[in-house]
């Protein structure tokens, strides 16, 4: 009798359930794997980038309004569907079409010197990590150098934690290729925290395809950063606090500040100014991930009312959720109003061509990392490997290692077509 692979996946799945296997697990040729289909990855990558635009969409007007004391939860921003179009000039998002593209279009093994090249060219306004990375770079530094704390005075910025959300949605179930993004692309503008800050990140993304506890979640993610790390211990912080009073946000909240959100505190990073700091703003990202209970609107307005990078901070949490609950959880009143024919600012990406390319690199990056893509039509599935997170040494920006003197060649500089900014935020001039 022939049996369809599809019907074999789906019975070998259920034998393995039955030996306390999750996830989706099954053996193919001898390699432990983990089953979804397309169309559910279509629903989670896509509310990913639904809950990225939707929390940045609604945090951003209070961004840096309170640090170190709550918002009103009552004068909280009321949500408004049209809201949603906001995501389209936000550095949260606009900064990863630029990753994405460099991806599509010089392959995902891209090195960073590479990344760092497009990265340089891109024209749209940035402030911290990212402006001074960038202007290290349009100074003729190549990357990583442009990040090496000889070179950058706030590695420890919140820069590519906002920006590393595109490194785990890509991934489903790979985290460990999350981290090496973190190589490919975080290295470019942070280092240290800095970096293990969007490894982390990337690594969430990429492990809520499989699972949908949110602590199991956090606990899987921080096994691929450091544990010495500042970071590190921030993330076991917010853990142990959600295991000792998991309906008090706001005690938790208080915690975190006293910990980590203190300007001359032991654990204050190198950093443009103590608000922007990876820590603080990533414990923002957990209060309104872990004590939001996976509702939409109680995580945003959590992690907003933290303070800090008040947009950033509900964009990813609410981007992990979206992973696990799918867009389609998102009703009208979040998704209905948004313009499908706008793109991110200075890039070439719709909604609906950011989904596709996603997509696209997403089957690449299956295959290149073991996995198969099996059947067709709505039997279509991904299977991706169950592989161990190698985790690097630990780097600090207080005590760096070695580096830090990479320089442009005199034709790659030359394929630079911009000067530094004259201030953050400001237009990208082209050279004369």
């Amino acid at each position: 009798m022939t049996i369809r692979f599809s019907t074999r996946v789906a019975l070998a799945a259920a034998a393995l359930a039955m030996l306390g296997c999750t996830g989706g697990c099954l053996f193919v040729d001898g390699v432990e794997m983990r089953s979804i289909s397309v169309a559910e990855y279509r629903d989670k990558m896509a509310g990913a980038w639904i809950g990225q635009s939707v929390g940045v969409a609604y945090g951003w007007p209070t961004e840096f309004k309170r640090s170190g004391e709550l918002f009103d939860w009552d004068a909280l921003p009321i949500w408004k569907p049209e809201l949603v179009n906001e995501t389209f000039n936000q550095d949260d998002l606009y900064v990863e079409m630029t990753f994405i593209n460099t991806l599509d279009t010089r392959g995902i093994d891209v090195g960073v010197r590479e990344a760092g090249i497009d990265f340089a060219n891109s024209r749209y306004r940035l402030w911290c990590a990212n402006a001074n990375a960038r202007d290290n770079l349009r100074r003729g530094i190549a990357a990583p150098s442009s990040s090496h704390p000889k070179n950058h005075p706030s590695t420890d910025d919140i820069d590519y934690q906002i920006e590393a959300d595109f490194s785990g949605i890509l991934v489903p179930g790979m985290p460990w290729r999350a981290v090496k993004f973190g190589e490919q692309f975080g290295r470019i503008m942070n280092y240290g925290d800095g970096l293990y800050a969007g490894q982390f990140v990337g690594a969430l993304y990429s492990i809520a395809y499989f699972e949908t506890d949110r602590v199991k979640t956090v606990e899987a993610a921080l096994r691929c950063i450091p544990a010495e790390s500042r970071y590190a211990k921030m993330v076991r912080d917010m853990l142990a606090w959600y295991a000792a009073d998991p309906k008090d946000w706001r005690k938790a909240w208080k915690l975190a500040v006293d910990a980590y959100g203190r300007d001359k505190g032991p654990n204050m990073g190198k950093v443009s100014y103590s608000a922007i700091d990876v820590k603080i703003n990533g414990a923002m990202v957990l209060l309104g991930y872990l004590w939001g209970d996976g509702d939409i609107e109680k995580t945003m307005k959590i992690s907003t009312c933290g303070g800090y990078d008040s947009d950033c901070n509900p964009s990813t949490a609410l981007g992990i959720l979206g992973v696990q609950i799918g867009a389609k959880a998102f009703g009208e009143q979040y998704v209905g109003k948004l313009d499908h024919s706008k793109k991110w600012e200075f890039t070439d990406y719709t909604y609906d061509g950011l989904l596709a390319v996603c997509e696209k690199l997403t089957r690449q990056l299956v295959v290149a990392e073991g996995g198969k893509i099996k059947g067709s039509g709505a039997d279509e599935r991904f299977l991706v490997p169950v592989r161990d997170v190698e985790v690097g040494p630990l780097l600090d920006s207080f005590k760096p290692g070695p580096g830090g003197d990479e320089r442009l060649t005199a034709e790659e500089a030359a394929s630079i077509r911009y000067i530094p900014c004259k201030k953050w935020g400001g237009q990208s001039e082209e050279k004369k």
